[in-house]
């Protein structure tokens, strides 16, 4: 049966009389007050009304709080066993949930169910729905500027260990052991048990792990074709097959070895570890994770977020307007378009997109430019040697046609070629004449001296001139601000290193953190509005004269707060 509080309805006596003012200040101004308030009645609990049945059944947890535990849960890091005590105990929890009963239907959750209820949650893609759906509503209630908005990738793991390639081996083989042994005993006594042993004995775990250097290189040989044996061995058996420890073994050998086969016989090489795919399976606990060359194993998030260059006394957050989890080895530069995409859809799309390097391509310039976004990034490569660049030339802008020289000559003949490329003839004897002539990239021919180039090329001159300019340092220096939001994802809301495995989980948890960092940094901004209510109410009244104290502990205190919410 479904379960559902309307909290969208009002209540005609408040239930939360009987805390006293003080704590009741403490949980307004901070994140329950948020929760509560802004985010507690857009909860998309309609997404998965159609697991239950209105007549059928036990009554299923209240479709409000059992989303609701999900985002807490993130937000303050805890495991599933310490959301059955913080639901049970924390008033704080009750307050942003609205729980005005002390039932165990409302305030008790067991383990078991929330992880029911995350799994449905994964499973219909609510994490990017609450996210969007919320920050969008924490936006606009808070008035958030969203014209200029910077963009970064930091790195995360889930719950996996960091394995060597001996380790990935032998790890890979000892699943399917253990898993060939549950499902086809049969199948599984036939081989041998010296074989077993190395893999599944006592002494199995650490006779991999401590490797000697000089004996690396014979244990992946050994360990590279036992896998290729249990390959061959059961690739008749459509069963065992179609395992997923079975198919992890083949990604391993398809990805670090090469197989030859000689007479009937294969042989197995191991690549070299240059020739291994970054996409490669870093620990088979954890297929999606994959490897970075800078940061190493794991995942990968895209953040977005406003930033303000005018002092707002914190009135206004920052706040993370787009969230996305790959694995580690993608390459930056494919986020920018998604990441612009997502947010016009939601019409939160910047005028401005500071971006590193990474995401500074000319291709995702251009992109960007015909969707209206301008991406302020440094030009990827190496700085050109000192001298004259193409920049330094005066150009047409409707032909883009070269019209002076930095010394001043004008060029006798200009044309486009077949090529496309354009072309400015300069008189060789002027540029002969010329003292600048060796830092200038005008090349001499037999007839004239010829500056060949094309749109591309200019354009990639201009940027980097640019990027000379006081204007474009005054504007990218606030992308440095996203640092810090990249630091305080991981560790106020402990994205660095997640309690889950696999890319649908890894998302999941990852963008509910995001979401939870929002509400913390609205939850900052509401308590810079209210210090700011309270004073210029005290200038109001005249309450100078008494300590600014007292009026906490007013009676005034609670009718102050309401009229405050409405103002808010």
């Amino acid at each position: 049966m479904i379960t559902v509080k309307d909290h969208s309805t009002g209540y005609l006596f408040d239930p939360w009389d009987h805390i006293s003012p003080k704590r009741r200040k403490l949980l307004d101004k901070s994140w329950p007050g948020v929760f509560r308030k802004y985010l507690l009645e857009k909860l998309p609990v309609a997404k998965i009304v159609h697991y239950f049945t209105e007549d059928m059944g036990r009554p299923s947890k209240e479709l409000y709080t059992a989303i609701g535990v999900l985002m807490l849960q993130q937000l303050q890091d805890i495991s599933d066993d310490k959301v059955t005590d913080e639901l049970a105990f924390n008033i704080a929890w009750h307050y942003a949930l609205d729980i005005t009963d002390g039932s165990d239907a409302s305030m008790y959750i067991s383990e078991r169910t929330v992880r029911k209820y995350r799994q449905l949650v994964i499973k219909e893609g609510l994490d990017g729905i609450l996210f969007n759906t919320l920050t969008d509503t924490l936006i606009k209630e808070f008035q958030v500027d969203t014209s200029k908005q910077r963009l970064d990738s930091t790195h995360i793991q889930s719950n996996m260990r960091n394995l060597g390639r001996i380790r990935i081996f032998a790890v890979t083989i000892k699943k399917f052991l253990k898993k060939l042994a549950r499902t086809h005993a049969e199948e599984y006594s036939c081989l041998q048990l010296e074989f077993i042993q190395r893999y599944l004995g006592k002494d199995s775990e650490s006779c991999f792990s401590r490797v000697k250097p000089s004996e690396a290189a014979k244990t992946l040989d050994q360990v590279s074709t036992d896998l290729c044996f249990l390959i061959e061995s059961f690739r008749a058996y459509e069963s065992i097959c179609s395992l997923p420890e079975y198919k992890l073994l083949e990604r391993v050998l398809r990805e670090q070895c090469t197989v030859v086969d000689t007479g009937g016989k294969a042989q197995v090489t191991v690549k070299p570890p240059k020739e291994v795919s970054t996409d490669s399976l870093q620990n088979p606990s954890d297929p999606d994770a994959s490897y970075d060359a800078h940061k190493g194993q794991g995942f990968q998030v895209q953040i977005m977020e406003t930033y303000q260059t005018e002092k707002q006394d914190g009135k206004i957050p920052n706040l993370i307007t787009h969230v996305e989890v790959e694995p580690a080895h993608v390459h930056d530069s494919h986020a920018l378009q998604p990441a612009i995409d997502d947010t016009a859809q939601r019409d939160c799309c910047p005028d401005e997109l500071l971006c590193d390097t990474l995401y500074g391509s000319e291709d995702n310039i251009q992109k960007a430019q015909g969707k209206g976004v301008t991406v302020i990034a440094p030009m990827p490569g190496n700085t050109p040697k000192e001298g004259f660049s193409l920049a330094d030339f005066t150009c047409d802008p409707a032909t883009q046609f070269v019209t002076q020289c930095p010394q001043g000559y004008h060029p006798q003949k200009t044309y486009r070629t077949r090529k496309n490329r354009l072309c400015a003839n300069f008189p060789k004897e002027t540029c002969l004449a010329c003292q600048r002539h060796i830092d200038c990239p005008v090349q001499l021919g037999k007839k004239a001296a010829y500056l060949h180039y094309d749109d591309e090329m200019l354009r990639h001159a201009q940027r980097r001139a640019h990027e000379e300019t006081p204007e474009f340092r005054n504007k990218y220096r606030w992308r440095s601000g996203i640092e810090g939001t990249n630091s305080h994802l991981k560790s106020d809301v402990g994205a660095a290193r997640l309690r889950v495995r696999g890319l649908p989980a890894v998302r999941f948890a990852a963008t509910l953190k995001a979401l939870g960092l929002n509400i913390l940094r609205c939850a900052q901004a509401l308590a810079a509005r209210f210090l700011l209510y309270i004073a210029q109410l005290c200038l109001k009244k005249q309450l100078l004269k008494y300590k600014f104290s007292a009026l906490w502990s007013s009676n005034l205190f609670l009718t102050e707060m309401t009229d405050f919410y409405l103002v808010a």
